[in-house]
């Protein structure tokens, strides 16, 4: 068991699980440890390169005020057949908050990673510009048109690398600690309604409450129909495709010293919803305290 309070972290890919991230930097903080390498894939690259930057705060502030209409507003969607949102508008939107960055000029040690779907080689991003590397760490393959960068057409890192236990250094004495976003239903958590601090996150207002039950009076919702177990073949591909990937993380991270394991559910929150941010920070930060608890608990043990 290492007992350094030094982390070297990956965070994997995600959508907008990957706000859980940013819940378990800020649990690793309140504990006293030290961030002092990031590898991200995708979502992970995201708030992995946000925090490298010093800037962690101001990301987490301007995503919590985000609704669904923010989110829906950010998406500049296109009609072309290479993904469906051009994936400029957003970034462009988050650069009035943090200003762009070369990543050799970091506070902490950071890379990313992403894919040139044309030749299937892994492009590691350890230098340059950090949104142009987030960018195109995050193309999800049909959501987001390939990012153009030089000679290279890219998408999500995860289609190769989802867990990128191999962008980082030789931890040597640091805690090697991964977090990954596409575990079981068995990771499930009932949504929390209250952050660390006791303050409820953002619902619903009141009068639009009032105006859908008086809404209901005319127009009552229809009986649902109960859902078929059977999957349709578009599903099926998907579910086979999440299978097939979940099988893949556990073997990258059997592959290396792992010594702090933080699980989110693939199920826990949609790949696009990221008006849910608070909700997700604050998941992630139990989910951290959980794993950090048991960790530091069988370190003592062994003392």
């Amino acid at each position: 068991m290492k007992k350094s309070k030094s982390v070297s972290l990956v965070l994997s890919s995600g959508g907008a699980r990957g706000l859980a991230h940013v819940g378990v930097i800020e649990e690793l903080e309140k504990r006293g440890y030290q961030i002092e390498e990031i590898a991200g894939c995708s979502a992970g690259a995201l708030v992995g390169g946000m925090y490298a930057a010093g800037k962690m705060n101001e990301f987490s502030d301007w995503m919590c005020h985000l609704d669904r209409l923010d989110v829906f507003s950010l998406m500049d969607f296109t009609f072309s057949s290479r993904g469906f949102i051009k994936g400029e508008k957003v970034y462009n939107a988050l650069k009035n908050v943090v200003q762009d960055s070369q990543i050799e000029e970091l506070k902490i040690p950071f890379s990313c990673n992403a894919v040139d779907y044309r030749s299937g080689e892994e492009i590691i991003f350890r230098e340059g510009s950090l949104y142009a590397a987030i960018r195109a760490s995050g193309s999800i393959p049909t959501v987001f048109q390939p990012a153009k960068i030089n000679e290279y057409e890219l998408i999500d890192g995860g289609v190769l690398n989802p867990v990128p236990i191999s962008l980082l250094r030789p931890a040597g004495d640091n805690l090697l600690m991964v977090v990954g976003l596409n575990a079981p239903d068995s990771e499930l958590v009932i949504p929390p309604t209250k952050n660390a601090e006791g303050q409820r996150f953002i619902s619903m207002p009141k009068w639009l409450k009032e105006y859908r039950n008086k809404m209901r009076q005319y127009f009552p919702e229809q009986e649902k129909v109960p859902k078929s177990n059977s999957l349709s073949s578009i599903n099926l591909m998907t579910r086979s495709f999440d299978l097939l990937q979940d099988r893949f993380c556990s073997l990258l991270v059997e592959k290396y010293p792992v010594d702090v394991t933080v699980q989110i559910a693939r199920n826990q929150a949609g790949t696009l919803e990221f008006h849910r941010a608070a909700e997700l920070i604050e998941i992630g930060r139990q989910k951290a305290a959980t794993a950090l608890d048991e960790w530091e608990n069988a370190d003592r043990r062994t003392e």
